[in-house]
């Protein structure tokens, strides 16, 4: 009895492998696709899967090179990362300093921020902060700064002077000056860094002691203090004015830090006497020195620092401030008092905040008078 034996040539046995080969390219592709959908689920639908600290570590480093963003579901920030230069290089942006650590920021503080992004919404508003620093940026975002949520145009930076002040005359002061021996140094610390973002920049600079009423549409502009003073607490430049220029060399030609406003409102109101004689102001008149615009008193400082309590008192008729651009509460001269807006108070600057920075005030009203 014969038995029939299956024979496989060459060619069947090379035509069976490369089937199995086929197969297994297949069955690897399909592992593949499946894997990729689980690592797409699992870091963008389902961050449960994920250690909360994998999407905050990134999402600090995101908010000190951009706008800090409220965290989303996901953890993930809304904007992409932006630097300082990306934001100011408009020219348009309305800037604020804190040259010392001290956080929280306080109400003040955030109401002029508040106001400034509401009366100038197509326009940018820096805070650069001293305090603000990779290692508390999330912090002090959730804690401090989540009233701004809402607001687009409001951005935060740290504050990095010799990144400020690069490429200006004051970068060599800033290296040869010993912060530990100078008697007002956040002040002329903060004068210093006004001049370069403006320089390098152009925009409003304001202190954070300003509530903003309307927005101010001039652009090369100082404000008058007084008959015989300009004030650097608020004044607005093109990028690369001669004006700015000249005081940046001034300001390290004749450094005096030891006398209080020299490298400030003393320094500018010299710089301006270059350009042209300060005329009286007899009324709401502003005058023009050269393509500078000198803005009268009564455009930020309708109340005088000796009346700076009037702020916080009810008053019988309050004034409509119709031609102020922003109100100066001179918070220098309440340093002692340390007076603040109360809710409930019904006093002139309780009305200010309800008027210009509403979400700065519900979350008082909501808190008490800290934030």
């Amino acid at each position: 009895m014969s038995r029939r034996i299956n024979v496989f040539s060459f060619a069947d046995c090379q035509a069976y492998f490369t089937t199995m080969k086929k197969t297994q390219k297949i069955v690897i592709f399909l592992l593949l696709l499946l894997a990729v959908g689980f690592l797409y689920k699992a870091n963008f639908k389902n961050t449960s899967l994920y250690p909360v600290s994998f999407f905050s570590e990134n999402y600090i480093i995101k908010t000190l090179k951009s706008k800090l963003v409220p965290p989303q579901n996901n953890y993930e920030p809304a904007e992409k990362d932006l630097s300082p230069s990306d934001v100011l290089n408009g020219g348009e942006s309305i800037i604020y300093l804190e040259t010392t650590d001290k956080l929280p920021p306080t109400s003040l503080v955030l109401c002029a921020i508040e106001s400034a992004a509401h009366h100038y919404p197509t326009r940018s508003v820096v805070f650069f902060m001293k305090g603000l620093t990779e290692i508390n940026a999330e912090e002090v975002q959730k804690k401090h700064l989540s009233v701004f949520s809402s607001l687009p145009n409001v951005y935060f930076f740290p504050l990095q002077m010799e990144v400020i002040l690069s490429d200006t005359p004051l970068l060599s002061w800033y290296q040869k000056v010993n912060p530990a021996k100078e008697i007002y140094w956040a002040h002329v610390s903060s004068d210093a860094c006004r001049l370069a973002l403006l320089w390098k920049y152009g925009g409003i600079y304001m202190d954070t002691d300003f509530i903003s009423l309307r927005p101010n549409p001039h652009h090369n502009f100082l404000a008058a203090e007084s008959k015989q003073y300009s004030s650097n607490a608020v004044l607005g430049f093109s990028s690369q004015h001669e004006f700015i220029w000249k005081c940046m060399e001034d300001f390290v030609k004749n450094y005096h830090g030891e006398i209080w406003g020299y490298q400030g409102p003393l320094l500018f109101t010299r710089i301006r006497n270059q350009f042209c004689s300060m005329a009286s102001f007899t009324g709401k008149e502003d005058f023009m020195c050269g393509n500078i615009t000198i803005l009268n008193p009564g455009h930020f400082y309708p109340i005088e620092p000796g009346s700076f309590k009037r702020y916080y008192e009810v008053w019988d008729k309050e004034p409509t401030f119709d031609t102020c651009y922003a109100l100066h509460l001179w918070n220098y001269a309440n340093r002692g008092d340390h007076r603040a807006m109360v809710p409930g108070s019904n006093t002139l600057v309780e009305h200010l905040y309800q008027n210009n920075c509403p979400s700065v005030y519900a979350e008082l009203a909501r808190n008490g008078t800290s934030l």
